[in-house]
C-alpha cells in the first residue's frame, strides 16, 4: 500500500467549515464532525483514509506500537476514491467514513477473518457479515480489521485482554509502556474488543465495530474513555460473526460520543433473514432523535445500591473512592438534568446467573496467577461454542484447513510454542461436549439463565421500580442499562448528558502518547496535528 503523503494527511488533519467552523483533529474528532466535513465538501474520503493510515503507521506500527489494528484493507484507498463524490446523506449516512471492524467479523473480500488465531491465519469468509454489508451500504470505508483477545476471550482462562497468537498484545493508549514481568499490560486495554476500542481512542479510525458476549464491548469502552452500545441479542444481526454463544453474542459500535453511537446503531440495527432473532426486533426510526437538552427530564434512573446493608450492596458497596466519586458525579449530572434517581438494591450475587449455570474447568494457563485452580466459565458459553463455531467454519470460512473446533485444538497442540502462550483450557473443555446442544446440563443451565433474567434480573428489577434505565459502575465510567430489547450504553466518567455536545467525552489518548516513544514516530512527516 502506498504510504500517505504529508500533504494528503494534512488535508484531513485540519478542516474548517464555513457554515459551522470546526477543526478536525483526528486524534479526537467525533464521527459526526467528520460526516459534516465530508458533507460540506471540505475533506474527501481519500484524504481521510490516507490520514488514518498515516496515524496507524505512526502510532500503531511505530512509536508506542499500540498494536490495535491487526490487518489493513488493501482496497481501502480504492473504495475511498470511489466515494469522493458521494456526500453523507440520509440514504448513505456513513459515506466516506473510515471504520475498523473486529477481526472476528467476516468480510467477503481479500481481508482475512481470523479471530486472532494462528490456526485461522489466512482464513477468509465466503461473504460479508450482515453488519459489514450494512456498513458498506451506508457508504463506510472498511479500513481494516482490529486486533482482539483471541476467539473473543474463550480460548483460555485468564488470557490477557487484547492478546491473540496471531496479532500479539494490544496496549492501552493511556499507558502503553506499563507492562508487568510477563509482558502483560498493567493497565488492560479491556475486553476482547480491545483493538476496536484502542483504535478509536488513539484516533486511528472514525469509529469501530466490536462484539460482546459478556463485557467485551462495555469493558474496553470503559478502559479507553469511549461510548459504546451493547445491543440486546436480536437488535443487530449475528450472521457472519465468529461465535462464542448464539444466545448472548452481539455486535456494537465503539465511538467517541453518544451521537456517534446512535448514528452507527441506526445503520446496524436491521432485520436480517440470516438471523431469526432479528425478526422480533424493536427499535425507533432514529436513535439520535431524542438527543435533546431535556431528554432526561422525568426519566426514572435506578441506582442499585443499599448503603444500609453493605454486605448486600453488590454494585456500589465496594467501590474505591475514585470510582465512587465518578458515580456520584454522574448521578448529580442526571439529577441536574431532571432525572428521578431511584435508589433500590438488586438481588444478591448468588442469584445472578443462578445455580447450575457454571462449569468447573482446571486453569492450565502457564502464566496465570491462578494456575492449578478451578475456573468457572458459564456452561452455556462452552456448550454453544463448539456447536456454533463448527457451523461458522462450515458455512462461512474459506481458505483454511480448519473445518471443526477439533481441528483448531489439534493445530494448537502441534504448534503450542507459538499458538498456546496462555493455553487452551476452555477450548479443551468445550471440545469435549457433543456439539449438538442435546446434553441435559446445557438445557438446564440455559433454562436457569432465562429464569434468573426474567425473575431476578434486569427486567424484573426495572418493572418492580418502574424504571427507564439503571446506572451501574464501570471500571472507568458508568453503564446505563435498559430492558431486554433495548441497548445498554457505557459512557466515560466525563460526559455532558443532554447538552449541545450530547455525550461528548472528548477524551483523547494523545496527552498520554508523549515522550521518547512518540518522538520516534514519523508523526511530523505525515503532517498530523498532535
Amino acid at each position: 500500500m502506498k504510504k500517505p503523503s504529508r500533504r494528503d494527511a494534512g488535508i484531513a488533519a485540519a478542516v474548517v467549515s464555513a457554515e459551522a467552523p470546526i477543526t478536525l483533529k483526528l486524534d479526537n474528532a467525533p464521527m459526526s464532525d467528520i460526516a459534516r466535513a465530508l458533507a460540506s465538501g471540505q475533506v474527501t474520503a481519500t484524504a481521510l483514509t490516507k490520514a488514518y493510515l498515516a496515524r496507524i503507521e505512526a502510532y500503531d506500527r511505530n512509536g508506542p506500537a499500540l498494536n490495535s489494528v491487526r490487518a489493513l484493507n488493501l482496497d481501502a484507498l480504492g473504495i475511498a476514491g470511489k466515494l469522493d463524490d458521494t456526500k453523507p446523506s440520509a440514504r448513505r449516512p456513513l459515506a466516506g467514513i473510515p471504520i475498523l471492524v473486529k477481526d472476528n467479523i467476516a468480510t467477503g473480500d481479500k481481508q482475512p477473518t481470523t479471530a486472532g488465531s494462528l490456526a485461522l491465519e489466512g482464513a477468509r469468509a465466503r461473504r460479508d457479515a450482515t453488519v459489514v454489508k450494512l456498513l458498506r451500504k451506508a457508504g463506510a470505508v472498511i479500513l481494516g480489521k482490529a486486533n482482539l483477545t483471541e476467539f473473543a476471550n474463550i480460548l483460555a482462562a485468564d488470557m490477557p485482554a487484547g492478546y491473540s497468537s496471531l496479532g500479539g498484545q494490544v496496549k492501552n493508549p493511556y499507558a502503553p509502556a506499563l507492562m508487568d514481568d510477563r509482558g502483560i499490560p498493567v493497565v488492560p486495554p479491556g475486553g476482547s474488543s480491545a483493538g476496536s476500542a484502542v483504535a478509536v481512542a488513539a484516533g486511528l479510525c472514525a469509529a469501530s465495530i466490536g462484539t460482546e458476549t459478556s463485557g467485551s464491548l462495555l469493558y474496553p469502552a470503559s478502559q479507553n474513555g469511549l461510548v459504546t452500545v451493547k445491543p440486546t441479542v436480536g437488535l443487530v444481526s449475528r450472521a457472519g460473526i465468529v461465535p462464542i454463544a448464539h444466545s448472548q453474542d452481539t455486535a456494537g459500535p465503539m465511538t467517541r460520543t453518544v451521537r456517534d453511537a446512535a448514528m452507527l446503531l441506526n445503520v446496524l440495527a436491521a432485520e436480517d433473514p440470516l438471523d431469526p432473532a432479528t425478526e422480533r426486533q424493536r427499535r425507533p426510526v432514529d436513535y439520535s432523535a431524542d438527543l435533546a437538552t431535556d431528554a432526561m427530564r422525568g426519566a426514572r434512573i435506578g441506582v442499585p445500591s443499599d448503603p444500609a446493608d453493605p454486605l448486600n450492596d453488590r454494585y456500589y458497596g465496594k467501590l474505591p473512592p475514585r470510582s465512587a466519586k465518578v458515580m456520584a458525579d454522574a448521578i448529580k449530572v442526571l439529577e441536574d438534568l431532571g432525572a428521578i434517581i431511584v435508589r433500590a438494591n438488586m438481588p444478591t450475587l448468588g442469584w445472578i446467573g443462578g445455580p447450575g449455570t457454571s462449569m468447573s474447568v482446571l486453569n492450565r494457563n502457564p502464566l496465570s496467577r491462578n494456575r492449578g485452580n478451578l475456573a468457572a466459565p458459564p456452561i452455556v458459553f462452552l456448550y454453544e461454542l463448539k456447536h456454533d463455531l463448527n457451523l461458522y467454519l462450515r458455512d462461512w470460512a474459506t481458505n483454511t484447513e480448519m473445518k471443526t473446533m477439533a481441528d483448531i485444538v489439534a493445530f494448537n497442540e502441534v504448534n503450542a510454542e507459538t499458538a498456546l502462550r496462555f493455553g487452551q483450557d476452555l477450548f479443551l473443555a468445550a471440545n469435549l461436549t457433543r456439539g449438538d446442544l442435546s446434553e441435559r446440563e446445557y438445557k438446564s443451565a440455559r433454562a436457569m439463565d432465562l429464569l434468573s433474567a426474567k425473575t431476578r434480573g434486569m427486567d424484573a428489577y426495572m418493572n418492580q421500580h418502574k424504571l427507564d434505565a439503571v446506572l451501574f459502575p464501570g471500571s472507568g465510567g458508568c453503564v446505563i442499562s435498559a430492558k431486554a430489547g433495548y441497548p445498554s450504553v457505557i459512557v466515560p466518567g466525563r460526559f455532558h448528558f443532554g447538552s449541545r455536545r450530547q455525550g461528548h467525552a472528548r477524551l483523547s489518548a494523545r496527552r498520554h502518547l508523549r515522550g521518547p516513544c512518540l518522538e520516534r514516530a514519523p508523526a511530523a512527516a505525515s503532517g498530523l496535528r498532535l
